[in-house]
């Protein structure tokens, strides 16, 4: 079934690839440039709020300032260290609106005099699409005061990208990307009377995209909650251009708007930042605090998204409790099953390492292995294998290659126990085991618990396994005399104690790579051989008195 599956996988990337490689041909030719021409909008049907740029940019590179630039040699290609960053336009929601305007419209001129036509690297879709947004929510000051010819080729150049979007967006098979399409072509249906019809296509393919990637409780089914904050924005962004419009907006839109806002109230961390599961980086959620602060918070279920959620007093965790998504959603799937992330009076104790998207390929790759993860490894192999094959990761990204069932999920809200139990097959097929894990609260005595077993199915295999716990990089680890406990400062007089009953540990180097660069950490890990029978962990973080 697998093999099958992989081939299926495999043909359609192949004909993705060979429609993209002819397409790309095509698309340098003038005859597809001339056809990207069409009717001149005659005016702009309404000034959509600049500001609403905010809502899907945090572009804060405070180094760039117009006013020190000479437009005359801006594009030269000596300046041209980060052309995505450069191209996309999003450092207009940085300038001086009353100041600037002049270098602007000449800093547009140029750029249309060189990149008017198709560029392979200039029109890629996410760079082109923030294009189109950011020359529309800055047309006010873009084409006051301009001349007629130069309005002119400003309105058809946004006009022949746009065609272009439209043309190829069924070929996009990144949703990510997709997206941003459509809040591209939306903009032009609103702003330009001669394009109404754009609106309908994207708001049409808008809420296929909704129905295709988002479960009923709003998370998208890749389970990373950076594509649930990512989304959330654009969903935002179009909902605000279609209010500033006057049009009515779609109830599909606010219903998702809702349900993410909701997703991200239960996700969200005492640092109001993200968990760092499957493909999540250290990022903050200032973009869109208002909007949060408005929504409601209440949702009745356990966990959202496979992700659960125990909070008591001061002590916040959470963790992966399910099987990973679809392979066509798992480009950024991490193999951490049943791994967790844990707060206590705010500050971060234990974490998963992060997705190193940021810093390389390599990196993120590094990043996806289990031993990343605060869980279970066995024979140092990660649980989910990574697609291999170079035409089906260009396609539809580096995603997993084998799937495992969850199972057994039970939570426990008592008196004195606040926490959940939950078991995975991650490792059975090659290594013959099934990890159980429990994780409670004791509320009485304040502390957090846990127990992991491991069940043999197959008799006589040899395993090495480890249970690894990172350590949050801002704080200090050290293993204690006795050799099963490990001392975590917090701060000068604040520490906790990790302890592991009946077994010994060891405090390992580690990285962290939920940033933009790779920082040094520790991890606490317990480790050991295993060969006839099951065996069961039991461990404990308690405050250091």
């Amino acid at each position: 079934m697998f093999g099958l599956r992989s081939v299926y996988f495999y043909l359609i990337a192949c004909q993705i690839t060979f429609i993209k490689f002819f397409k790309k041909l095509y698309f340098s030719s003038k005859n597809y440039n001339k056809s990207l021409e069409s009717k001149t909008p005659q005016q702009v049907y309404y000034n959509p709020n600049p500001f609403l740029l905010s809502i899907i940019t945090s572009y804060k590179n405070q180094s760039f300032k117009i006013s020190d630039i000479d437009p005359n040699i801006f594009w030269l290609e000596e300046k041209k260290k980060e052309t995505n960053q450069m191209h996309n336009f999003f450092w207009l929601n940085l300038i001086d609106r009353k100041a600037d305007n002049k270098k602007i419209k000449k800093i547009i001129f140029i750029w249309m005099l060189k990149n008017s036509k198709y560029k392979q690297i200039i029109w890629e879709t996410s760079t082109l699409s923030a294009r189109v947004v950011s020359w529309i929510l800055n047309i006010d000051i873009i084409l006051n005061n301009c001349t007629f010819e130069f309005k002119k080729n400003f309105l058809d150049c946004i006009i022949s990208q746009t065609n272009h979007l439209k043309r190829n967006i069924k070929f996009e098979k990144d949703l990510s990307k997709k997206i941003e399409i459509l809040a591209a072509i939306i903009l032009t249906g609103l702003v330009f009377k001669e394009y109404e019809e754009n609106f309908d296509i994207g708001i049409k393919e808008l809420e296929s995209i909704v129905k295709v990637f988002f479960d009923d409780n709003g998370f998208p089914l890749s389970r990373n909650p950076y594509d649930l904050v990512f989304f959330s924005k654009y969903f935002i962004f179009c909902k605000e251009v279609i209010k500033d419009s006057q049009k009515y907006i779609p109830e599909f839109l606010e219903d998702i708007i809702d349900k993410n806002l909701k997703c991200i109230h239960y996700i969200k961390t005492p640092n109001n930042q993200l968990p760092l599961f499957n493909g999540a980086t250290t990022l903050k959620l200032d973009q869109i605090q208002e909007y949060l602060d408005k929504s409601k918070s209440d949702t009745k279920s356990n966990n959202l998204g496979g992700l659960l959620k125990i909070k008591h007093k001061s002590h916040f965790l959470i963790a992966d409790i399910d099987k990973p998504p679809q392979k066509k959603f798992s480009r950024s799937y991490q193999s951490g099953p049943l791994s967790f992330e844990y707060f206590l009076d705010g500050v971060k104790i234990i974490t998963n390492s992060g997705f190193g998207n940021h810093i390389s390929k390599k990196i993120e790759l590094l990043s996806r292995l289990t031993a990343c993860q605060s869980t279970l490894s066995i024979n140092d192999t990660s649980i989910t294998k990574f697609e291999k094959n170079k035409i089906i990761s260009k396609v539809f990204g580096n995603s997993i290659q084998n799937s495992f069932r969850s199972f057994d999920f039970f939570f426990k809200n008592e008196s004195d126990l606040l926490g959940f139990s939950a078991s995975n097959n991650g490792y059975e097929k090659k290594f013959g085991c099934i990890h159980k894990r429990e994780i409670y609260l004791d509320k009485k005595n304040n502390f957090l618990k846990g127990t992991d077993h491991i069940f043999k199915a197959k008799d006589g295999y040899p395993i090495r396994y480890a249970f690894r716990f990172h350590i949050n990089p801002e704080l200090n680890v050290v293993k204690t005399m006795s050799g099963n406990s490990a001392l975590i400062q917090i701060s000068k007089n604040k520490s906790l104690i990790f302890t592991v009953k009946e077994e010994n540990l060891e405090i390992e180097k580690s990285i962290f790579l939920g940033e933009k660069k790779i920082i040094d950490s520790a991890c606490i890990t317990i480790s050991g051989n295993l060969v006839n029978k099951n065996k069961t962990f039991n461990w404990e973080i308690k405050k250091n008195i």
